[in-house]
């Protein structure tokens, strides 16, 4: 049964019951039948009319809350459908005005929510078409008529982000772009003269144009100007090169150097005007003093003739160097000698340097070599021997180590010059080879010179007797005996030979035996006659030294040391 026939009865049933109650008031009261007939028709009717007002309005709320569910739930679908999300279900039973109720607050969360996506797409728009402005890209695509989805909203979020990060990079390169190109354009002494530098150095940071096009643009410029600013540093750097030359082959003092010292730093256009002013003064002072311009470049090419290993033939080529007649086409010959003797030594630097290594390795093992014939080193003390050949051995295992070093870089150089790297006149490897063979030349020289004075020695020592070579005892380590000097003395007296010769040990003098010897030559001895009455010039001497024959004799006999 429907709602409103239920209201219908229970209208009837309390309408009854109130004509009853009426009817026994007014027979309490004693009105007349008919009245209370015609009463009761009355309130009747009233009653009948009052129920189908009831009725009609609520037909009429029903057929409105139907209305109003159809609406809401076209509504509702509609939103969903843009807002995509799933369509709302009613969750069980429930009455028509619960179910209105539901519907329509369903559609105000709804409403709600496309308003807030609207209103965050609008504020999305506005900051893309703000980044884009300023980085000169394409505004994002998007429909502006529907309703963004919340994937829609995230993705163009994710946009924006991106586009400020990319912003606040390229501003922050566009800032230090500018401040390297205000520093280039300050060292340069250049003013802005285009539109474009214009806007980079005079405009606001803010306004300009932060697009890739521009970005590349200012990298561009900023190249020009440091490659400005490097070919003006070098320029400045040769000139202040060429004045540190003119000094020294002028012979400048400190004072007047120092008077220019503020123009030996910086690059700008002012500090490049001074020095070349300083260089024009230095070369005018040259041409007045071309003896003494030509004579320190003379020593500046010695230098690099050593430094380069030049041989004596290569040296001589260079005719204008022993010219005596100083003009200024000498001076120009030299000039032009000297910048390339100095070009081939930058390029071949560290060949030369390699052979200088060499040089002084060799000469140094040589001393080595040197010391380690040499018998007084064994008196040094202080380590000096265990150091030195300590420093030998290093020296005899790094010597061959650094030639097969510089023989595979020399062939290296030769093969890419296509000519042979030259030390003193000939290829460095026969000058090694030449070097080695000469030290063993001269050690077998050393060698046969010690053996030919040691033959010398045993000669003369067969032939005049030798000295013992016992030292003596150094004074105050023990006390002399003269017993014992006396005892060493017979013993070794008694142990010579016919043909020696005794040496005391504390005098010089050799005392020989009177028996003759033989002549160096090896031949048979003359024998003199002792028996004859003749007297030689050899007796006659024998006699005059008969007591000094005595003494001689006596000290013999003895064995005792002439005082």
């Amino acid at each position: 049964m429907r709602r409103s026939e239920v209201l219908a009865e229970e209208s009837i049933v309390c309408l009854q019951k109130a004509l009853n109650h009426l009817r026994e008031i007014w027979e309490l009261i004693g009105i007349p039948e008919d009245q209370r007939l015609q009463r009761t028709e009355v309130v009747k009717k009233h009653i009948k009319d009052l129920l189908d007002m009831m009725i009609a309005e609520e037909e009429s709320l029903k057929e409105r809350l139907i209305k109003s569910i159809s609406i809401c739930q076209k509504e509702l679908n509609t939103l969903c459908n843009e807002l995509h999300v799933e369509p709302f279900q009613e969750e069980g039973e429930t009455t028509i005005l619960q179910l209105e109720k539901d519907l329509r607050t369903q559609v105000e969360l709804m409403r709600k929510q496309k308003r807030e996506r609207k209103q965050e797409l609008k504020l999305l728009q506005e900051q893309d078409q703000e980044l884009c402005e300023i980085l000169c890209m394409p505004h994002y695509d998007v429909d502006s008529t529907s309703v963004p989805s919340l994937e829609e909203l995230s993705q163009f979020r994710q946009h924006v982000a991106t586009l400020r990060e990319t912003k606040a990079s390229r501003r922050e390169e566009f800032v230090n772009i500018k401040r390297q190109i205000i520093l280039c354009m300050e060292d340069l002494d250049h003013t802005p003269d285009t539109s474009f530098e214009r806007d980079v150095v005079c405009e606001d940071e803010d306004a300009f144009c932060l697009s890739l096009e521009n970005i590349a643009t200012l990298q561009k410029l900023l190249r020009q100007l440091e490659m400005r600013k490097s070919q003006n540093e070098a320029v400045c750097e040769g000139l202040r090169a060429q004045i540190r030359e003119l000094w020294d082959r002028l012979q400048i003092p400190a004072e007047e150097r120092e008077a220019v010292a503020t123009l030996m730093t910086g690059s700008k256009a002012k500090v490049r005007k001074a020095l070349q002013l300083e260089v024009d003064r230095l070369e005018e002072l040259k041409m007045q003093n071309m003896k003494k311009v030509i004579e320190a470049i003379r020593v500046e090419l010695a230098q690099y003739w050593d430094q380069c290993f030049y041989s004596q033939e290569q040296r001589q080529a260079f005719a204008p160097y022993y010219a005596e007649d100083y003009t200024e086409n000498l001076l120009q010959l030299h000039d032009a000698e000297i910048v390339r003797l100095r070009n081939y030594y930058e390029v071949h630097k560290e060949l030369f340097e390699g052979v200088q290594k060499w040089e002084e390795s060799w000469r140094l093992f040589l001393e080595f070599e040197r010391k380690a014939s040499d018998p007084s080193r064994f008196t040094n003390r202080g380590g000096n021997l265990l150091k030195e050949e300590k420093q030998r051995a290093k020296l005899q295992k790094t010597l061959p180590k650094l030639e097969e070093e510089l023989k595979a870089r020399i062939e290296m150089w030769e093969q890419e010059h296509s000519k042979a790297f030259v030390v003193n006149g000939q290829k460095f490897m026969e000058y090694v080879t030449e070097q080695w063979e000469m030290h063993r030349l001269e050690k077998e020289r050393a060698k046969q010179e010690r053996q030919l004075k040691n033959k010398k020695q045993t000669e003369t020592e067969m032939l005049y007797g030798s000295a013992p070579r016992t030292p003596s005892k150094r004074r105050g380590l023990a006390p002399s005996t003269p017993g014992k000097v006396r005892k060493l003395n017979t013993t070794t007296m008694s142990n010579a030979t016919a043909n020696s010769s005794i040496r005391p040990v504390f005098a010089g003098t050799v005392y020989r035996s009177p028996v003759s010897r033989l002549p160096p030559s090896g031949s048979k001895p003359v024998l003199t006659s002792t028996c004859s009455g003749k007297k030689t010039p050899h007796s006659i001497k024998h006699g005059a030294n008969k007591e000094n024959q005595e003494l001689n004799g006596s000290i013999l006999s003895e064995g005792s040391v002439p005082l």
